[in-house]
C-alpha cells in the first residue's frame, strides 16, 4: 500500500472545510442583505446615508454571498479532485483572508496547502489518477 501523500491527506480536510465555512457564510450574507434593504427604508430622508450605507452593506453582503456559494462547490471540487478547483480555492482563499477570524484562518490553511508550485503538478497528477 502506498503512503499516503501530503496533499492527498489535506485535500479531503480542505474540502470539508471550505463547505462548512460555505454554509456558515451564508447565514450572516442572508442577514445582511435584508439589513441592507431594511437600512434603505428607514434612512429615507437622510440623503447622505440613503445612498452610500446600504450600498457598503450589500457589497459586505455579496462577497459573503460569493464566498458562501463558492465555498460550497470548490469543497465538492476538492475532495472529488475536478482540475478547476485548485485554481478556484486559491482564489476563493485570497479573498477569504478578509473575513477573520474563521475566513483568515481558512485562507491561510488553504493558500498553505495548495499554492507551492510542486502541488500543482501533484494535485494535476491526482485530477489524471481518477
Amino acid at each position: 500500500m502506498m503512503a499516503q501523500s501530503r496533499l492527498e491527506g489535506h485535500l479531503r480536510t480542505l474540502g470539508v472545510l471550505w463547505m462548512v465555512i460555505g454554509g456558515l457564510f451564508a447565514i450572516p450574507a442572508v442577514g445582511l442583505m435584508v439589513f441592507g434593504g431594511a437600512a434603505h427604508f428607514a434612512l429615507r430622508g437622510q440623503e447622505p446615508l440613503v445612498g452610500i450605507f446600504p450600498l457598503l452593506i450589500y457589497v459586505a453582503g455579496s462577497s459573503l454571498v460569493v464566498l458562501a456559494a463558492g465555498g460550497v462547490c470548490v469543497g465538492l471540487g476538492l475532495m472529488q479532485r475536478r482540475p478547476w478547483a485548485r485554481a478556484a480555492a486559491v482564489i476563493l482563499g485570497v479573498l477569504a483572508l478578509f473575513h477573520p477570524p474563521l475566513g483568515t484562518a481558512l485562507g491561510v490553511y488553504t493558500l498553505w496547502v495548495l499554492l507551492p508550485d510542486e502541488r500543482g503538478e501533484e494535485y494535476r497528477y491526482l485530477t489524471e489518477a481518477q
